[in-house]
């Protein structure tokens, strides 16, 4: 198992595409632009963007894949191959919810630390903002993953002319991911700044395993490609909406984010 789990996380190091790399910038920026995160006047910022990658992908490394490949081996003992997928809707939720309650956590990290260093005492809209950014990080960062992924075997304009618009869909799939990542984020951050940490973290875990949750549905054969895209980003949207209307709502108090 470590052999695989180092060969992962080699992967997100390697056949760096320079087009999927600025891809992946641009999703990130286009997604950070309505939440207008201060990153050019408070610099830390972007020690919260960076940390919050490598952190969730240690994490994903060296605590989701082993706490799945775990759990998968236990209901083996179990159930047959037969019986799991015939019951996948029930089987995929205990791995599907790791994966919220892990890259959660993770992204959360670097926003308690700030949260934690100013006295457990912050703006909302200053956790908020905190939040997106850390979001940003593991958003960007996997996108970079994938579209590097993608190139590195073989996509091309070609791919369009011959596939047609469902050629896209992995980077279709890599905006909308990007800005879940950052909107979630900044969801927890908004919560724990509140004095609702536990509270909002389970939250966006929550949310986080409903998105994920969409696989099952298509390999149970109750979504399609098309529907689990549209879903993807109908999710991402609603959430985003939610998120903006936080940050930019009006409030009594001098906006600390500015």
């Amino acid at each position: 198992m470590l052999e695989q789990m180092l060969s992962f996380f080699i992967s997100w190091f390697t056949n760096p595409n320079i087009v999927g790399i600025g891809l992946a910038i641009a999703f990130g920026v286009v997604c950070l632009a309505g939440y207008w995160p201060p990153l050019f006047k408070k610099y830390w910022l972007w020690a919260v963007l960076v940390v919050s990658a490598l952190l969730s992908l240690v994490a994903v490394t060296f605590i989701q894949i082993p706490l799945q490949v775990l759990v998968g081996r236990a209901l083996g003992q179990f159930w047959s191959q037969e019986v799991i997928m015939r019951w996948l809707l029930l089987a995929g939720l205990p791995q599907i919810l790791l994966s919220g309650l892990v890259q959660e956590g993770s992204k959360l990290v670097p926003v308690v630390i700030w949260w934690w260093r100013a006295g457990r005492n912050i703006d909302p809209k200053v956790g908020l903002v905190i939040g997106v950014v850390a979001g940003a990080g593991l958003g960007i960062f996997e996108a970079v993953w994938v579209h590097n992924t993608i190139f590195g075997a073989g996509w091309s304009w070609a791919a369009v002319q011959a596939g047609g618009m469902m050629a896209l869909a992995p980077f279709w799939e890599r905006f909308f991911a990007v800005a879940f990542h950052i909107a979630v984020s900044g969801l927890a951050g908004y919560g724990l700044a509140r004095g609702w940490g536990w509270q909002f973290y389970l939250l966006a875990a929550f949310l986080h395993s409903l998105l994920n949750y969409s696989v099952v549905l298509l390999q149970s054969g109750l979504f399609t490609m098309v529907q689990l895209e549209i879903y993807a980003a109908v999710v991402a949207v609603l959430l985003t909406g939610v998120v903006l209307r936080l940050r930019w709502r009006k409030s009594a108090g001098r906006d600390e984010s500015e």
